[in-house]
């Protein structure tokens, strides 16, 4: 009779809990290190983090697919003239070029009555990100936006960018509010994750407590259809309250699942 050596990996026993989360637990071992296949899996998972932060945003392809939905669009850049330069100056990408800055100064004085709302797309730290979530995110909001009646602006594609820069946009659009979509960080199991900053009344200056973020819009993550439910309910809160940020708190019923439809009350308390 053969007899097979024993397997040299000592199995976690939380491993079943793996089936309801990504996050790296319960990974075995093989005397006092990983084994294998978590390790070659950590490592490709840190590769395609690196990816998606120097992957560049093909602006015109999201600016024909914009432009093909109706949408006028402005292509800007930040005054970070490169990705290295972006990566080790962060203030820099919260600012415009000058050459940008002029652009949409440019279009404001044609535009003197200003907008209700601006929308600025921009590549964050995750260029995947934005490639994939911003438009299917995007056509959730342009019906309600069109039903509240609000005006928009063109949409602003901007090239190495930080959030603060969307409130310089918003203010020389002179907009009510600025909306801006951005992708995160990337995580060993999200390096698509799409972020969110909502302002009203923006202005250079405005710091992360003026500021509402909705996070890890992905399909992994918050879906599509809540984080558009959220913001729209922000922005409407905003509108009647004139304001944003930690005096804005998101109340905004979950939608259910089953109906669409919003629930309201704490889930915490079932």
């Amino acid at each position: 009779m053969t007899r097979h050596p024993p397997t040299p990996i000592i199995t976690n026993p939380w491993a079943h809990l793996r089936q309801l989360t990504p996050a790296r637990i319960a990974l075995g071992r093989a005397g006092a290190s990983l084994p294998t296949d978590a390790q070659l899996d950590f490592q490709f998972a840190h590769a395609q983090a690196r990816d998606a932060v120097h992957l560049a945003l093909d602006t015109e392809a999201l600016a024909m697919q914009l432009e093909q939905r109706g949408h006028r669009v402005l292509q800007l850049h930040s005054a970070a003239p490169d990705r290295d330069i972006y990566l080790q100056r962060p203030d820099l990408g919260r600012r415009l070029s000058d050459d940008s800055a002029e652009r949409v100064v440019g279009h404001a004085q044609q535009h003197a009555a200003g907008y209700d709302l601006a929308i600025v797309i921009a590549d964050g730290l995750s260029a995947l990100a934005v490639q994939r979530h911003a438009l299917p995110f995007l056509q959730r909001i342009e019906e309600q936006i069109e039903q509240d009646g609000w005006s928009l602006a063109p949409i602003s594609l901007v090239q190495q960018s930080r959030v603060a820069l969307g409130d310089e946009v918003g203010e020389r659009l002179k907009a009510r509010m600025v909306v801006m979509l951005l992708g995160e960080r990337p995580g060993l199991s999200s390096p698509d994750s799409l972020g969110l900053y909502f302002t009203y009344d923006p202005k250079v200056g405005r710091t992360d407590a003026d500021r509402n973020c909705i996070s890890n819009i992905r399909l992994e993550g918050l879906s599509y259809n809540l984080a558009a439910h959220r913001l729209i309910h922000l922005m409407r809160e905003a509108c009647r309250r004139q304001l944003s940020g930690v005096n804005l708190k998101d109340e905004a019923g979950m939608l259910s699942l089953d109906d669409g439809t919003p629930k309201t009350g704490n889930f915490l308390l079932g």
